[in-house]
């Protein structure tokens, strides 16, 4: 696998991510640089959603689901959230 050189956020990404406080952000920060050093640490998913990978994490006391996609040497960044409704809306948002 390449390494990966471009870290791209989609819209909903980042507009989530400035809801965050600092300790949440640098939870959040934490996890993407984990998934850039290796990207096969998130589990694939199937139909609707194949190609997408979601990384478990911790943040503040809670579980913390983050979407992404390798695509050669980019990584991009779909959604992140509690596990309540995240694949819902992570599908509305994909197949719009």
């Amino acid at each position: 696998m390449n390494e990966i050189t471009n870290i791209i956020q989609s819209p909903l990404f980042a507009s989530q991510k400035k809801k965050l406080q600092k300790n949440q952000i640098k939870n959040l920060d934490e996890a993407v640089r984990n998934i850039a050093q290796n990207p096969k640490l998130g589990s694939g998913k199937v139909g609707d959603l194949s190609g997408v990978q979601v990384y478990k994490f911790n943040s503040i006391n809670s579980l913390v689901l983050l979407a992404y996609e390798i695509s050669e040497n980019t990584l991009f960044l779909y959604s992140f959230g509690s596990h309540q409704n995240f694949y819902k809306e992570l599908k509305n948002y994909i197949n719009r």
